[in-house]
């Protein structure tokens, strides 16, 4: 690794991308390949001066927002962003200590053959970083074919603000977004290091989808509600889902997930192999 790779980085990607792909004019007399170094300062909302320093290894810690910007400014697909995450843990945060220790992804056996009771009802157990940690047949079935369990470990914020099927998955993405950050601020304004730096992670590899409604703030967690989901082999389906929150030292919560209507009912008992009716509607 060089001693400014964040700088050849962000240049390089400069460099790659015309000033038609931001919508702006080319006009005459460029004398720089891609964008100029005043018009990505621009997109990105922060000084020319600034970007300067970066490019030229002269400011080598930047914040989680200013590479949020700029991978929003230069249109980086998420492993682009990805990389450029890991390059500002090894050039400036590698030398962070974590005192705190991670939010446990081990289960409880009471837990788990809580899970094992539920069988084939949608549940899983999440973390304080929202990894879910544990989950019913059900659940698989359900989340499975949407891509949300494909992470290393799953995590729901990862799935929700960098995998493009997410919006598909989700009708109301907005709605779950807000639910997902409103969780995730809590652990936030507890000093949590683990949730702070996964937050720095999202700020770059998200952007502003992610970061504007972190610093918003007011956004209130609903442990219960309804949410659509548009599954690739059951349809849209109307699920309502209940948090029930562990014990404190678990920092866990279980996630249930019950139809909400008569034909959501029908069409999750097909899709996880009950006999029909056996996942009654809410309220039936």
């Amino acid at each position: 690794m060089s001693d400014n790779e964040i700088g050849a980085f962000l240049r390089a990607r400069r460099e790659a991308l015309s000033p038609a792909e931001v919508g702006l004019p080319a006009g005459p007399r460029r004398r720089t390949p891609g964008l100029r170094r005043a018009e990505l300062a621009m997109l990105a909302g922060i000084s020319v001066e600034y970007l300067a320093r970066l490019e030229q290894g002269r400011d080598r810690n930047p914040s989680a927002q200013v590479l949020g910007a700029l991978s929003d400014a230069l249109r980086l697909p998420v492993d682009a962003r990805v990389h450029l995450r890991r390059l500002s843990k090894l050039q400036g945060h590698g030398h962070m200590c974590q005192a705190a220790p991670p939010p446990s992804r081990q289960v409880r056996p009471a837990v788990r053959a809580l899970l094992d009771r539920l069988g084939s009802t949608p549940a899983a157990v999440v973390n304080m970083l929202g990894e879910i940690v544990a989950h019913t047949e059900g659940y698989e079935r359900l989340a499975g074919p949407l891509g949300i369990l494909d992470g290393d470990p799953p995590s729901l914020l990862r799935f929700v603000f960098t995998d493009p099927r997410a919006r598909d998955a989700y009708p109301d993405w907005d709605v779950v977004a807000d639910q997902l950050v409103a969780a995730m601020a809590y652990g936030v304004s507890l000093g949590d290091p683990h949730t702070a730096d996964l937050a720095r992670e999202l700020t770059v590899t998200a952007g502003a989808p992610f970061s504007d409604r972190l610093t918003a703030g007011g956004l209130l967690r609903s442990r219960s509600g309804t949410e659509r989901v548009v599954h690739p082999e059951a349809g849209e389906l109307r699920l309502s889902y209940e948090v029930l929150e562990l014990a404190e030292t678990d920092a866990q919560h279980v996630l249930v997930h019950l139809p909400a209507d008569e034909a959501s009912s029908a069409a999750l008992d097909r899709l996880v192999g009950r006999r029909p009716g056996t996942l009654r509607a809410v309220g039936s």
